[in-house]
């Protein structure tokens, strides 16, 4: 058998056990929710048993989560973005792309009064923000900068800089990244100039 697939079956028991335990269920009182035997249930937690598709579907339909959830499959083809926000220097990022290289896009959440104090800071890349709600401040370089929403900026990421928010409220923005320093291009059609 495939060993990474041997790894995940074996990890199976482990997270068989803690969703019960969450819900605070007995092997008993799952036996009789699945049709499964309290035996078989004992042995599939313990890793005495490999689990089977006939066991792993009312298992996953009686603790609530996707057959993907319960074995911890490794994502495929399925083009959603499946957000896990990342708390870092005070602030919550959820990754809206997955795909390495290129341009990342963010979105970006920062609580009110938890980056009071710049500290503007230089690496490769660079960076366009849009605010979507509340009020930006971005220092940058020499600049003190207010963006509110549906305003955007962009910048070179060797110049110093910093992001907070510029009043009590929390702010939201999209953030789309480049580490070498890829320009995110924006395409637009001109106006029609009145006649």
């Amino acid at each position: 058998m495939d060993n990474d697939l041997g790894r995940a079956l074996d990890a199976v028991g482990p997270r068989l056990r803690a969703l019960r335990r969450r819900r605070e269920t007995t092997l008993a009182d799952l036996s009789t929710e699945t049709g499964i035997s309290v035996s078989t249930l004992s042995r599939l937690e313990s890793g005495a048993r490999r689990p089977t598709l006939e066991l792993l579907l009312p298992l996953a339909k009686a603790h609530g989560v996707t057959l993907d959830e319960l074995v911890d499959a490794p994502p495929t083809g399925d083009p959603r973005i499946h957000l896990r926000p990342i708390n870092r220097h005070g602030m919550t990022y959820l990754p809206l792309t997955r795909r390495a290289g290129g341009i990342q896009a963010y979105k970006l959440v920062i609580p009110p009064n938890t980056r009071d104090e710049p500290d503007p800071r230089t690496h490769e890349g660079y960076e366009w923000l849009y605010v979507l709600n509340g009020r930006l401040r971005l220092i940058l370089g020499d600049h003190d900068v207010i963006l509110t929403p549906g305003e955007a900026a962009e910048f070179d990421t060797r110049v110093p800089h910093w992001f907070g928010t510029a009043d009590p409220e929390p702010v939201e923005f999209l953030s789309l990244f480049g580490k070498q320093g890829e320009r995110a291009h924006l395409r637009t059609t001109p106006r029609s100039r009145p006649t």
